[in-house]
């Protein structure tokens, strides 16, 4: 439930975001839109849900996300291009995350947010700006996200071995 109502949270907090901010620097000269941080968590909350709730649930949570977002005033623009970006880039996530999580979970949710993060940022953005123009921006601000998602799940790992570990 937590994965479910925290990728849901995330697609809100981006349209929100980005209705609220607009355009934000996120350093090395680029810029993107404000929701990009949001949007970045989202990926490894997709997994999340995709592992408990099946492909069902994702579905269930980017059309609930994308409604939600429609709902508040600011966020309606995006609302649309979010929910579109966010189930296409969904159905190329699990051609990648799918085949690879039984090895390695760590490396399913890179390699899968990687591909995600592109293909959501090049849709999202032509869909809301008819534009490409912040696509470097896109993928930096969400990998950045991805990367501390990633570290955060190896401390974790780490962290549940010693437990074991000192337990046995």
């Amino acid at each position: 439930m937590l994965y479910l109502l925290g990728f849901i949270a995330t697609i809100v907090g981006a349209n929100l975001a980005l209705a609220e901010y607009g355009i934000v620097s996120i350093g090395f000269g680029l810029s993107a839109p404000a929701g990009v941080y949001f949007a970045g968590l989202a990926f490894t909350m997709r997994d999340g849900v995709r592992e408990r709730l099946g492909v069902r649930g994702t579905v269930f949570a980017v059309l609930a996300g994308a409604a939600l977002s429609f709902m508040l005033e600011g966020a309606r623009t995006f609302a649309v291009a979010s929910g579109v970006a966010f189930g296409l880039s969904e159905g190329a996530d699990a051609i990648v995350y799918e085949p690879l999580r039984q090895r390695s979970r760590m490396v399913a949710v890179a390699l899968s947010n990687s591909v995600g993060l592109v293909l959501d940022s090049m849709i999202f953005l032509w869909l809301a700006f008819g534009s490409l123009a912040f696509i470097e921006g896109q993928i930096v601000g969400k990998a950045y996200m991805t990367g501390i998602v990633i570290v955060g799940m190896l401390a974790w790992s780490k962290r549940d071995l010693l437990v074991r570990q000192s337990a046995a």
